[in-house]
C-alpha cells in the first residue's frame, strides 16, 4: 500500500514538474498589433516591437489595394481593402527599420512608410 502511494506521490510530482518546465520554456505570446492603411499613410506609422517576441500585425485598408513591406526582415503582404490580412513573424534583431507600401497606390505611394523599432 505504502509502495502504490509513493508511485502515484512521485508520478504525480514527476508530471508537475514536467508542466512547470514547459511553461518556462514555453514561446512568448503572440503580440498582436493592428495597422491600418489609408492613401499615403499607415497608421499608426511607428511601431515598437520586442526581439523575440512573436508578431502578428493585422493589415487592412479604407480604400485601395496597398502593400506592406518590410524589406530588412523579408516579409510582406497585401492588403486587400475591406479584409483583415494577418502577417507574422518575430523580429530577430534589434534597431529601426523601415515599413513600406510595396504596391502602387496613388501619386503620394512614394512617401508611405513608416518605423518599426525593435527592442532588446
Amino acid at each position: 500500500m505504502h509502495a502504490r502511494r509513493r508511485f502515484i506521490a512521485g508520478t504525480a510530482a514527476a508530471a508537475l514538474a514536467a508542466a512547470g518546465a514547459r511553461a518556462l520554456f514555453a514561446a512568448p505570446a503572440e503580440r498582436v498589433i493592428r495597422v491600418t492603411a489609408h492613401r499615403f499613410l499607415f497608421e499608426p506609422n511607428e511601431l515598437t516591437l520586442t526581439k523575440g517576441v512573436p508578431v502578428a500585425i493585422e493589415l487592412t485598408s479604407t480604400d485601395v489595394m496597398m502593400g506592406f513591406s518590410v524589406p530588412d526582415f523579408d516579409v510582406r503582404s497585401d492588403i486587400v481593402p475591406g479584409q483583415v490580412t494577418r502577417l507574422r513573424f518575430t523580429p530577430d534583431k534589434t534597431g529601426n527599420f523601415v515599413f513600406l507600401c510595396d504596391v502602387f497606390c496613388g501619386s503620394g505611394h512614394s512617401g508611405m512608410s513608416g518605423v518599426m523599432r525593435v527592442i532588446a
